[in-house]
């Protein structure tokens, strides 16, 4: 059964500007997405085929070289679409080749943060299909990600219009008389004018023929040059249009005005597209402090015009034109700070322990989830040995067998020469930092995920200890663990509260709206995962570098009190900080329902 001729069915939704001017943004479809998807997951595999390349011919050289190449392949895969999105405008290189890209659902641009609680949330969305399944149930297209980070996925605006290679400075006069032209045949020439300078000199040269060729009756003197004598009529009757005669055209009166805006502002226009360029490529933090309100004065300018063209009807290249520039001066007024070195360092060392201090709560209670797991595994294995070798590893278990000889011979419970030290570092910081993005990732799961990653870790801690126990090696066991385990430990705990806190806006948001809820909550939980980043960072440094090692318990138990101390302090960085604003809202920018 076909469609009713007509018919629409992309969906769109529209954002109201503070200077009420509606923007309207086309939602990118599946299948757009998908290829871009493709495209970039083709450059990660590329990439991450070079990156082993490389680890494969200097891996054996130096550790130092083969653990660079663990972490990068490690932040490739986790960090691509992040840094992409966050950085570049919401478009990845397959974005940007489809024509799409990511924007916060009030019209703004996308930061990190938000690019990292979308893009962490792939493991749930590539689970069985999952994000397709609920992209194609959703009004504006969005996967589980978007849900989270409070985004929306659209269609970029259609290539800004080129600037005319033909004179257009031209001044507004009394003088020039009434329009000769018809409102069809000037927007034809003004088409030409404005995209000539991106035509090949040939074909720019075939179409002024053509123009020159369809005018030349009602001009028997005119310049044998049909370039120039093309150039000559746009040039006299943008200046009449410009005129107080410029509506008196043969057209309809709604058209005629509409044309003489535009030949009127065309050139504020191409001022401003400049200024917004630069606002966006460096920042408004390079405007004088004269440039700024001139900046400000002009936008609302555009978006006055946006709204008369729209009321008048205007050609839709000239709409679309003026859509981008609004929304690129919306974006340069409203966004929020660029991400300078400055903002990433007060994001990690500020907000993100703040964030761990606000949800002590949910902290509390995923510390509780890993501690009676890790006694009932203890007490279990303690009362029946036999069950080890259902709830303990096979490594873990050889580990057990040879503690003894290893112990009688001087070895610690690990030990790795120092060459492959760093690798071993690398290997488990990758390691730790994945399990922490998939318990974040899992809360989305009405909190269920988190519960059972932080519970097995729990689990199993108890039933390890128990067993080594059993065997008469527990504190040699806790030698090796006790450098790192205590700041490692508390890490899981904070990256299954902030899958709690996701699952609780799922399944109570309160009074707000679900999405609403999921949205704040995804901001709050972000910030916790930068803070288990740090940690994790830092705890698996410790393990690779010193637990690994044959440094005494003395050295081991120094490190240990240290990493209390860091902890404790940068908690109490982030309960203190005054300097980060709410994690609550962004924006100015709300969302007005559009019908698709």
């Amino acid at each position: 059964m076909t469609a009713p001729h007509g018919t629409d069915y992309r969906q769109h939704f529209a954002i109201e500007t503070p200077e009420h001017v509606l923007l309207d943004y086309e939602v990118a479809g599946v299948g757009t997405r998908m290829l871009a998807a493709l495209i970039d997951w083709t450059i990660i595999a590329v990439v991450l085929l070079i990156v082993d390349i490389v680890r494969l011919r200097l891996g054996s050289v130096s550790g130092w070289i083969a653990a660079i190449d663990v972490l990068l392949s490690f932040v490739l895969i986790w960090s691509y679409f992040t840094l992409f999105e966050g950085l570049r405008g919401g478009q990845t290189p397959g974005k940007h080749r489809l024509g799409i890209r990511v924007i916060a659902d009030n019209g703004h641009g996308v930061n990190v943060a938000e690019a990292a609680a979308r893009n962490l949330l792939l493991p749930i969305d590539m689970l069985g299909l999952v994000g397709l399944f609920v992209i194609a149930l959703h009004p504006r297209a969005k996967r589980i990600g978007d849900l989270v980070a409070g985004t929306v996925v659209v269609r970029d605006q259609p290539e800004e219009v080129s600037v005319p290679v033909l004179a257009t400075d031209l001044a507004e006069t009394d003088t020039a008389g009434v329009p000769e032209f018809s409102d069809a045949e000037f927007r034809l020439l003004r088409e030409f004018a404005q995209r000539s300078a991106a035509l090949p000199a040939d074909v720019r040269d075939r179409f002024a023929v053509g123009l020159a060729a369809r005018f030349a009756a009602r001009f028997p003197q005119r310049p044998q040059d049909n370039l120039l004598f093309v150039d000559q009529l746009y040039r006299a009757e943008t200046a009449r249009r410009r005129g107080r005669f410029g509506a008196r055209t043969g057209g309809s009166t709604n058209s005629a005005v509409a044309e003489r805006l535009i030949a009127r502002k065309s050139t504020r226009w191409d001022e401003f597209q400049k200024l917004a360029d630069r606002a966006a490529a460096r920042g408004l933090d390079t405007f004088s402090a004269r440039e700024l309100p001139d900046f400000a004065a002009r936008y609302r300018e555009v978006a006055a015009d946006l709204a008369r063209v729209r009321t008048y009807g205007a050609d839709p290249v000239v709409t679309a034109r003026l859509e981008r520039l609004v929304v690129a001066g919306h974006n340069a007024l409203y966004h929020e700070d660029r991400q300078t070195w400055l903002r990433i360092w007060i994001f990690f060392a500020e907000e993100c322990p703040r964030a761990v201090v606000q949800s002590w709560r949910y902290v509390l209670v995923s510390i509780l989830v890993l501690i009676l797991p890790a006694l009932a595994g203890y007490q279990l294995l303690r009362q029946q040995p036999h069950l080890a070798a259902e709830l303990i590893p096979d490594t873990m278990l050889e580990r057990a067998e040879a503690a003894a000889a290893r112990k009688a011979a001087g070895q610690g419970y690990v030990e790795a020469n120092a060459n492959s030290r760093p690798v071993v570092a690398s290997e488990i910081i990758t390691n730790n930092i994945g399990v922490a993005f998939r318990c974040f990732a899992g809360g989305i799961v009405l909190g269920v995920g988190a519960f059972i990653v932080v519970a097995l870790n729990g689990l199993q801690l108890g039933a390890i200890s128990a067993y080594y126990a059993n065997m008469g090696v527990l504190g040699y066991l806790w030698t090796f663990v006790i450098g790192h385990g205590l700041l490692e430990l508390f890490a899981i705990c904070v990256s299954g509260a902030a899958g709690f806190l996701l699952g609780r806006a799922v399944i109570a948001p309160g009074l707000l709206p679900r999405r609403d809820a999921l949205a704040i909550a995804g901001r709050m939980a972000i910030r916790m995962i930068g803070a288990v980043v740090v940690m994790l960072t830092l705890a698996g440094t410790i393990e690779g570098l010193l637990s690994a090692s044959d440094a005494p318990l003395a050295t081991r138990l120094v490190v240990s009190g240290a990493t209390l101390l860091f902890l404790a302090l940068y908690l109490l960085n982030g309960g203190l900080s005054r300097r980060s604003r709410s994690l609550g809202g962004r924006g100015s920018g709300h969302v007005v329902p559009v019908e698709d």
